[in-house]
C-alpha cells in the first residue's frame, strides 16, 4: 500500500462547510463523492476500497447530531461513543452538547484523521480511535450513538447485537437512520423525525426523512 499524508489529502480534496441541518459544526467535507473515491483507490494503489465516508455529512448523523444538540441532556456530563464516527460530526454534536468525554471510532484510517480535523476545528477534544468496537463488548460509556449503519444486511444484525448487549450492561445506544432497509424498526421506538438535505450524488432523493430511534425495552 502507498503511505500517504492522510491529513494533507482530506484537506485538498475537501472544503470547509457546515452540514445543511447542523450549521453548529464545521467540517472538512468533499462536493462530489466518485472523484474522491477513484483519487483515493489511486492515491493508495488499491481498487475496491469502500466509499469515502468520512468526507459526507450523511443523513442520518445530521439527524442524530441535530438531536443531540436540541436535547442535550441526553449526553451532558455523560461519557459518549460515537460508533462508525464517519467525520465525526455526531461525536462533535455530543462534546458541544456538553459530554464529559466522546470516543468517536471507525475503522478507515481515513476517517480517523478527519475526526481529529474536524474536532480541532470545532474546538472540541475528541478521542478518535480506529479500533473496530463491534470485536468487543461496549465498556466505559453512557450513551452510544450510531449514524446511518443499516445499509448492509449482515452488518446491521452484527451492530443492532453489540447494541443490545450495551443497553444491557447500562448504555444508552440512539441511531439515526434515513431509512434504510436493514434497520429493525419493529423493535425500536422512534424519538424524533427530521428533513435532511443531501446530495443526489450519494442519495436517491435531495431531502431524506430521516429518524432517531432508540431499542424498545430499555426506556
Amino acid at each position: 500500500m502507498t503511505i500517504i499524508d492522510r491529513a494533507k489529502f482530506i484537506r485538498d480534496n475537501t472544503s470547509v462547510m457546515t452540514p445543511p441541518l447542523v450549521p453548529e459544526v464545521t467540517l472538512q467535507l468533499a462536493h462530489e463523492a466518485v472523484p474522491l473515491w477513484q483519487k483515493t483507490e489511486e492515491e493508495l494503489g488499491q481498487l475496491g476500497l469502500p466509499p469515502p465516508f468520512w468526507a459526507f455529512a450523511w443523513a442520518g448523523g445530521q439527524a442524530l447530531a441535530r438531536h443531540v444538540l436540541d436535547h442535550p441532556e441526553i449526553v451532558c456530563g455523560k461519557r459518549v461513543t460515537d460508533l462508525a464516527s464517519g467525520s465525526g460530526l455526531v461525536g462533535i454534536a455530543a462534546m458541544k452538547a456538553g459530554a464529559a468525554s466522546v470516543l468517536a471510532a471507525d475503522i478507515d484510517m481515513f476517517a480517523v484523521e478527519a475526526i481529529r480535523i474536524n474536532a480541532v476545528a470545532n474546538s472540541v477534544e475528541v478521542v478518535a480511535s480506529g479500533s473496530d468496537l463491534l470485536t468487543m463488548p461496549a465498556e466505559g460509556c453512557d450513551v452510544i450513538l450510531v449514524g446511518d449503519l443499516f445499509y448492509e444486511k449482515d452488518l446491521a444484525a452484527k451492530v443492532f447485537g453489540w447494541l443490545e448487549d450495551a443497553e444491557a450492561r447500562g448504555a444508552t445506544a440512539l441511531i439515526g437512520d434515513p431509512g434504510r432497509s436493514y434497520l429493525p424498526r419493529e423493535r425500536l421506538e422512534k424519538l424524533a423525525e427530521y428533513k435532511v438535505a443531501v446530495t443526489r450524488d450519494l442519495e436517491d432523493a435531495e431531502i431524506k426523512l430521516t429518524s432517531v430511534w432508540r431499542l424498545k425495552g430499555y426506556c
